[in-house]
């Protein structure tokens, strides 16, 4: 196995345990909006894919128009700027392993789906000792995961960062909890690590074909070299 340079995390469901935080948000806005609330659990099902994704999930089928996700979006938003912190914390033992990764020389970055604005706050706030390579959460114009180009655009960043120049794929890996995570790892050409402790269950992760699948944040230490 090629020694890896790089380590890129998905967030939600991977780094971060978001989804009490994500579920409130959501909720209010649905009632607000006249619509019922969703047990939290749920919400490991809707997440993903995007923000607006996610409100379309959310919502009755028959009320999954452009009109009624934008007037979702409207009160989810402030609500989620204010409160997106509340509840969410790292998973036992991610900061360990992004301390380990860097003592070793290995540069860490965030793919995530989650709009960017989010990502940034909640990677500074929770991870504000580790140095990233890049940060990139879903921006305007950037399709979104499964797509590849955030990827692209990660190893673009470091590169101009000075930290990977001469970057190969065999020297990425990337680390998510979801089908999303590993078909944008496959879709980018680069090795890919699932865990089990995030929002969906083994099996889909196993039915993509990941190199393998950790139970501990530590585990990963194994496939970097």
């Amino acid at each position: 196995m090629t020694q890896k340079r790089l380590v890129i995390f998905d967030l939600d469901g991977t780094l971060l345990n978001t989804i009490a935080d994500l579920a409130q948000a959501v909720n209010q806005a649905l009632v607000a909006c006249g619509f019922e609330p969703h047990p939290t659990e749920a919400y490991r099902f809707f997440v993903g894919d995007g923000v607006a994704k996610l409100f379309e999930r959310a919502l009755p089928p028959e009320h999954r128009s452009a009109d009624d996700i934008a007037n979702i979006r409207s009160h989810f938003m402030p609500y989620y700027e204010a409160h997106n912190a509340d509840l969410s914390r790292p998973y036992d033992g991610v900061v360990e392993l992004l301390a380990e990764l860097t003592a070793r020389g290995v540069a860490v970055a965030v793919a995530s789906n989650k709009y960017d604005a989010a990502t940034q706050k909640l990677v500074a706030h929770y991870f504000g000792s580790t140095t990233f390579a890049a940060v990139f959460g879903q921006r305007e114009g950037v399709p979104v995961k499964p797509n590849p180009q955030i990827v692209a655009d990660v190893v673009q960043k470091a590169a101009e960062n000075g930290k990977l120049e001469g970057l190969r794929p065999e020297e990425v890996l990337y680390v998510g909890d979801s089908n999303v995570d590993m078909l944008t790892a496959h879709n980018a050409g680069v090795d890919v690590v699932g865990v089990s402790w995030g929002f969906r269950p083994r099996e889909e992760l196993a039915a993509h074909s990941p190199m393998a699948i950790i139970d501990h944040p530590m585990e990963l230490l194994d496939w970097i070299s």
